[in-house]
């Protein structure tokens, strides 16, 4: 049955289950349909809770992550891209990995206030902090909220290096903040475009803004002088790896100044959420799609290799990662962006560090 005509297919949500939290003993079943369980399948609005955070900075030591320190304002992901590997980090809160993830998002009021205390720590040396690595900084209710913004105000004011990685054109709205953030190199911005089939787009990522939207984005960055890269993220084999060479294209022309990928990865409850997805939205080349992503991570769909986990390996992944070095060489010859500045940091004291 096409999704179009499949009464249980919610559409504007990426995950169509719930799937059970690990950490939970007990867990909700449907034996009997009598009206006492809809909320627990229906699409229902999103919700907002609240954490009073006692720290901010994420502090990882993964050996294939290019960055250390990470902020996350937000816990789960209105966008509702079915493939996040931040699905996971859901369960912690007694939510499920599925639906839950993107209908009920934790936000952290007190983000920024806690960073500065981060700043001020004795003996602080600065380096580049990641906003964000595991949900989106930018999702729809930042533009309410508006505590990313909060958090730009206090890198600028401490001059401290940030990179941004989105998929939302709300980044725009702090065109302000970001420009003089780049004056002093202190800024880069990644956004992130795995396709320019819109209706793919629609069907992975249902909350999130146009391809179009986004390469647009990108040429506003380029043109204020802010760096900006594409993260092709993350590529399916059979759904969207034939766009490599199209897409690095689009984006180059906008202006980006580098490029990098990922291959996706099934991990934990992301395994059973994607497919149940694929067989809803493609049954007619679900199973090829999964032994394609299982064929690079070694045979399964759970791949938590170091180093694998993120680029894979075999032959289906070799020959993306040809196609994306090829298709970089072609686009993006002789681009690059430039390392973040280090040495502007000014803690409260107004004693400029200085890096030796």
């Amino acid at each position: 049955m096409p999704f179009e005509e499949n009464s249980e297919y919610f559409k504007g949500r990426g995950a169509q289950v719930n799937t059970h939290n690990k950490f939970l003993k007990n867990k909700y079943v449907n034996d009997h349909i009598e009206g006492l369980d809809e909320e627990m399948h229906e699409n229902v609005s999103t919700q907002v809770f609240e954490e009073h955070a006692k720290s901010i900075v994420s502090i990882s030591n993964s050996p294939d992550l290019h960055f250390n320190y990470s902020i996350n304002p937000y816990q789960g992901c209105e966008h509702g891209c079915l493939y996040c590997y931040a699905r996971n980090t859901h369960e912690y809160y007694g939510f499920s990995a599925g639906l839950d993830f993107e209908r009920k998002i934790i936000v952290k009021r007190n983000a920024a206030e806690l960073l500065e205390k981060f700043f001020n720590k004795p003996g602080y040396q600065p380096q580049t902090i990641m906003l964000s690595g595991n949900t989106d900084c930018y999702q729809p209710i930042e533009r309410q909220l508006r505590i990313t913004r909060s958090l730009l105000e206090i890198f600028l004011k401490y001059k401290h290096p940030v990179s941004i990685i989105s998929k939302n054109n709300l980044i725009a709205r702090d065109m302000d903040i970001l420009t003089e953030l780049a004056r002093l190199n202190l800024v880069d911005v990644t956004v992130t475009i795995n396709s320019l089939n819109e209706t793919l787009r629609q069907l992975m990522e249902p909350r999130t803004v146009t391809a179009k939207s986004r390469l647009m984005l990108i040429n506003k960055l380029a043109n204020e002088n802010i760096p900006v890269r594409l993260m092709m993220a993350p590529i399916v084999p059979g759904l969207n790896s034939d766009e490599i060479p199209t897409l690095i294209k689009a984006a180059a022309d906008e202006g980006i100044g580098a490029a990098i990928f990922t291959i996706v990865r099934l991990n934990g409850a992301i395994a059973e959420i994607f497919c149940d997805w694929i067989r809803k939205t493609y049954p007619d080349r679900a199973d090829k799609v999964l032994h394609m992503i299982a064929d690079c991570h070694g045979g399964t769909l759970n791949d938590s290799r170091w180093g694998n986990r993120l680029r894979g390996d075999g032959k289906i992944a070799e020959s993306i990662h040809q196609l994306f070095k090829i298709s970089v060489s072609r686009y993006l010859h002789g681009r690059s962006l430039p390392p973040l500045d280090l040495s502007h940091f000014t803690p409260a004291g107004g004693k400029q560090t200085r890096l030796f």
